[in-house]
């Protein structure tokens, strides 16, 4: 088998564990049952979904995911006993897959994933970690975040997200032959 067969391959399905809002730039993130997933906006009621964003380079950051494996490694190495995901600031905390494996490798292929029965989305890189964030965790998180922050995605089709739902590969998509 060869690495594009098995860069295409997930053992199991993961799943949305928290549904993450930031109201506005100071405010504290907020947990949440259910958000609103749109195409240009992200997750409704979140300050990013305020303005409505269109171009690929704009739309990269719709939504921004955190693997909830890494919560207590992280938390060990920022020097907590317990890191609560509202103090990330990332809008999916999804346990059960490697969120950087949902991004394919090759560039002339992308990884379309379903969240529950009606959202779409793409990963589009890494999310790495802000001054703010660095503020709000302390001294050396920074460092301790680093290829560590979670994953980007864009929006392809929106609808309800809710926390329990399911995270499947959906669709295997030719960059190539949609150019063509």
């Amino acid at each position: 088998m060869n690495l594009r067969e098995l860069s295409q391959q997930f053992s199991a399905d993961g799943r949305v564990e928290a549904v993450i809002l930031r109201p506005s730039r100071a405010a504290p993130a907020i947990m949440v049952e259910q958000a609103v997933a749109e195409p240009g906006r992200g997750l409704l009621g979140d300050r990013r979904s305020a303005n409505l964003r269109s171009g690929k380079p704009a739309t990269k950051r719709e939504l921004s995911l955190f693997q909830a494996e890494h919560l207590p490694i992280l938390a060990a190495w920022c020097g907590l006993e317990h890191l609560h995901p509202t103090r990330l600031r990332r809008n999916l905390l999804v346990s059960g897959l490697n969120l950087l494996a949902m991004r394919s490798p090759f560039p002339d292929t992308e990884l379309e994933w379903s969240i529950g029965d009606e959202v779409r989305i793409h990963v589009t890189g890494p999310c790495d970690p802000c001054s703010k964030l660095a503020t709000e965790l302390g001294f050396g998180s920074y460092n301790a975040l680093r290829g560590h922050g979670g994953m980007t995605a864009r929006i392809s089709a929106g609808g309800l997200i809710r926390v329990g739902d399911p995270i499947r590969l959906h669709a295997i998509l030719d960059k190539a032959a949609a150019v063509g």
